[in-house]
């Protein structure tokens, strides 16, 4: 979104990864419980929220003043903050969920809202929706929708970002490629083909860990990374994915795994060892820091010159069920993905803003979001969202998983085969769990 955003505290590929989704392993938590710890109402009437996040210091200044605006509004609701770096916030949430207090109000992704609600952790919105608290009206492309799960509202997603291509434009424009929506994959082997030719680099960063890209090309093909409650895809089919992968870099289209991991934190692309990379869109801004040339956004080959598989979304915001003050919590989150004002400061740093009124708001100068923008109006004028299924509990198991053991067969560790099935593995442990 980032979906993402941000770099979330490090660069790098695996950074990129869990902006998205989320993949590290979480131990279980307790049954439910009823307080919400120092989040709590004083003798004036005030109440205050725990409000938690991860990210680094510039998102923090920015949630800062967004807050400080919150509280000019509702001077009765004072908000205590809490920010880390994406692997420390979950850990520390789970030892707060597991200890009966965690935060009022916190940032999530689609692939904790199944595991946590199986918890018993995550706080139904819909009653604040009914009682008028909290708004879900005014929201771009059915972004309403994205924090649903099995009837509950479980999340309100705060920004939007969709899986992109970035590409060095100068290398595509030496290669002689122009990518264009509805080219196919053959099309951009081609591609990979002229840019390892003509620009003397792979054409792309590598495709072993992106378990978003190869979600979008089970979902091209009338499958699906996850079902609501399993894989929805077999071991053929990751065979023949990474068998493919495999191949790309025997034959120079996809940078050497190796030397990308040399090379980290600063990326492949920007690295000047790949003429693109598969990532989210608002992560553009990375590449026009860490690197010297101009990058731009391509579309997602497809398998039949239409369907890309694609769906917009990104992060969240949750809430407890232990919370104390459910009103004051919706309110809070009302704002943040309704007032102008907080899209001016935000900017893309969580992804696009997912209300049409905060979209309208923040009208980027610069090139690189603007690009980000226009990118995912197209998505929406072209038809090609579809919706996501809720990813199942355990499915941050799962991505841990791909992303660790894509690493491990990209860096000759493992083959095809045992990569497959120690996927599989440990994945139908995770969902099984």
């Amino acid at each position: 979104m980032q979906q993402g955003g941000n770099a979330e505290g490090r660069a790098g590929r695996r950074t990129v990864l869990k902006a998205a989704g989320a993949s590290l392993v979480v131990a279980g938590l307790g049954a439910t419980a009823t307080a919400c710890g120092d989040g709590g109402e004083s003798g004036d009437g005030s109440v205050t929220l725990r409000y938690s996040w991860w990210g680094a210091e510039d998102r923090a200044e920015r949630i800062n003043k967004t807050i400080a605006l919150f509280e000019e509004k509702y001077p009765k609701i004072k908000i205590k903050t809490d920010f880390q770096p994406y692997p420390d916030f979950w850990k520390k949430f789970n030892t707060q969920a597991s200890g009966g207090n965690p935060p009022d109000v916190f940032q999530n992704a689609i692939g904790f809202l199944r595991k946590y609600d199986a918890k018993n952790v995550l706080l139904d919105l819909s009653e604040q929706v009914k009682a008028g608290n909290l708004s879900m009206d005014g929201f771009r492309a059915g972004l309403e929708k994205f924090g649903e799960v099995d009837g509950k509202l479980l999340g309100v997603p705060v920004g939007s970002n969709s899986l992109a291509l970035v590409i060095d434009k100068p290398v595509y424009t030496r290669a002689g490629v122009k990518p264009e929506q509805g080219w196919t994959w053959d099309d951009f082997d081609e591609a990979m083909a002229k840019i390892r030719d003509k620009a003397g680099r792979a054409g792309d960063s590598g495709m072993y860990g992106v378990m978003y890209l190869y979600d979008l090309y089970l979902r091209q093909n009338g499958k699906a990374f996850f079902t609501e409650d399993e894989l929805g895809f077999t071991e053929a089919d990751l065979t023949q994915w990474w068998t493919k992968a495999e191949k790309g870099v025997k034959t120079g289209l996809f940078a050497d795994p190796k030397k990308v991991a040399q090379i980290k934190p600063k990326s492949a692309l920007s690295a000047e060892l790949a003429g693109s990379e598969f990532t989210w869109d608002n992560f553009t801004v990375r590449y026009t820091s860490e690197g010297k040339s101009e990058y731009g956004l391509a579309p997602i080959p497809t398998t039949d010159g239409r369907k890309t598989g694609q769906y917009l979304g990104s992060l969240m915001l949750s809430a407890s069920k232990r919370t104390r003050h459910p009103k004051e919590v919706a309110q809070f989150i009302d704002f943040m993905v309704h007032d102008p004002e907080v899209a001016k400061i935000m900017g893309y740093d969580r992804g696009v803003p997912t209300t049409q009124a905060q979209f309208d708001a923040y009208q980027p100068s610069d090139p690189v979001n603007k690009a980000i923008a226009a990118y995912e109006v197209s998505l929406v004028e072209s038809g090609v969202l579809e919706p996501i299924t809720p990813h199942p509990n355990g499915a941050d198991i799962c991505e841990a998983a791909f992303l660790r053991i894509g690493e491990e067969l990209g860096l000759g560790k493992r083959s095809v085969a045992d990569a497959v099935k120690q996927f599989f593995t440990e994945s139908k442990t995770a969902l099984a769990g």
